[in-house]
């Protein structure tokens, strides 16, 4: 299929449209039916068009406009003549327009939406209502539209932020719109966090703890600033991000007290393990989550939560992100982990995630710890491998994360071999190495630790011919 990969304005298709109304009489809706139809038989791409036929303006104005066009014209209107309530009123429809879709926030944006906004959030600092109206508007109008953040905008989040640092919905609405001018926009990761917002998310789950609400808005935020999801930029900051969270804003120990708080809601749990697992980037962060008691808790909720799927894969993530550290390995084989990993991964074979974050953790384990595989094969860690293997076929990190399990527990102990072997894991491993090509080394090295015969492509030896000339 072609992909689509022309535009056109909003105005030209608006122009259509009312063109099929008055040339041809279609009615409205068969006049928009027939433009939408026409531009895509193009290949034209209608991602950002508001597919909806303009409303005739108030007032007996000829001109005729789009809903949320109007909207933001009456709050244009509002703001030159200060009118608080009118203002509050109006943010709250102009933010429920913006959530119809990308393309009526794309248009807004176009038609400077943003300045606009920005005036009735200063206008709104000392009047709650209003104030929760513009977040909200402004956190609707940014999402997936992150470039609209200019300095000033900044300036005014933090302040916001500081100020109201007591109020929970503000700091919901706040966090939401931090969350949307983050996520996939390095520029604006590093320019809030050099302006100090990590310590306001960090001290927002302290001060609204019991919150559950606030709690997964921060956690998700902390967890967009150790992203790397910005194509326009090499490498980003994520990882000294991480850092700073833990080092700088106590951020484990912030997330390990408030899951506690929370032992009745897989949901938050959810979020804050999926959180601590970003920030698990260094050997010393590892050992602090089970020093500040973090794998006790995540061990105790993979046995109590074990059917629920979203939380134990978090809390598999989790492991697998501690298991970096070569004494937290231990820690976990001590305190029964692996049983729990490989009953999480019976319970939920069907789940792919859990299945690789499963294996993951196994391998993880496995790793250079003769005494910790011996653990995993009696305690039937090689065949969930398989199973997991022979369940989902074609996914490509299954395969390889299985045979990553294998060649860890058979590289130092051979004797694990013939077991695994009689498990059925040669021609497992033989359908992931000709499936997926991403399987092929960690597959090769899994059949050559079990001794079975590997036909090894040899690689370039610079035998034949030569590169200097």
């Amino acid at each position: 299929m072609k992909m689509a990969c022309k535009w056109v304005t909003q105005e030209t298709f608006d122009a259509i449209v009312q063109e099929n109304m008055t040339e041809f009489e279609l009615d409205p809706e068969e006049a928009l039916n027939e433009a939408i139809q026409q531009f895509e038989s193009q290949g034209v791409d209608l991602t950002n068009i508001v597919k909806a036929v303009k409303k005739p303006c108030d007032e007996n104005e000829v001109a005729s406009n789009h809903d949320i066009l109007q909207t933001l014209e009456s709050l244009r209107k509002s703001v030159e003549s200060s009118s608080i309530s009118k203002i509050s009123e109006l943010l709250i429809k102009f933010g429920d327009q913006c959530k119809k879709g990308l393309a009526h926030r794309y248009l807004a944006g176009q038609k400077f939406a943003y300045p606009v906004i920005l005036e009735t959030w200063k206008l709104s600092e000392d009047d709650r209502e209003a104030l929760l109206n513009a977040l909200y508007a402004m956190a609707a109008l940014t999402d997936g539209q992150p470039d609209l953040l200019e300095a000033s905008g900044q300036q005014l989040l933090l302040q916001t932020l500081k100020n109201h640092a007591g109020d929970a919905e503000v700091t919901l609405l706040g966090t939401r719109l931090t969350r949307h001018l983050c996520l996939k926009h390095e520029q604006n990761r590093q320019g809030l966090v050099k302006a100090g917002i990590l310590p306001l998310l960090t001290r927002a789950i302290t001060t609204h703890g019991s919150d559950a609400d606030v709690v997964r808005e921060v956690c998700s935020a902390l967890r967009i600033m150790t992203f790397d999801d910005d194509i326009r930029v090499p490498f980003g900051h994520a990882h000294d991000h991480a850092k700073m969270i833990v080092l700088e804003n106590n951020g484990l120990k912030c997330l390990i007290e408030t899951a506690k708080a929370f032992t009745d809601n897989p949901g938050v749990l959810s979020e804050l393990c999926g959180t601590i697992s970003r920030l698990c980037v260094r050997n010393e962060f590892c050992q602090d989550v089970v020093d500040l008691g973090g794998l006790n808790f995540m061990l105790a909720l993979l046995a109590d939560c074990i059917d629920h799927q979203e939380l134990v894969k978090q809390v598999l993530s989790a492991i697998r992100a501690i298991a970096g550290n070569d004494d937290v390995k231990d820690a976990i084989v001590n305190s029964g982990g692996t049983d729990l990993i490989i009953l999480a991964m019976s319970r939920h074979l069907s789940s792919i995630q859990i299945c690789d974050q499963g294996c993951a953790a196994l391998a993880m384990l496995a790793l250079r710890k003769p005494e910790n595989c011996k653990v995993i094969m009696e305690g039937g860690g090689a065949l969930a491998a398989l199973q997991a293997m022979k369940t989902h076929p074609q996914d490509t990190s299954v395969q390889k994360q299985g045979c990553m399990v294998i060649r860890n527990l058979v590289s130092r102990t051979h004797d694990f071999s013939q077991p695994i072997l009689e498990m059925g894991a040669e021609s497992l491993i033989l359908k992931a190495r000709s499936a997926h090509k991403d399987c092929d080394d960690v597959a090769k090295a899994a059949l050559r630790d079990l001794g079975c015969k590997v036909e090894l492509k040899e690689l370039w030896t610079g035998q034949k011919g030569s590169l200097v000339h």
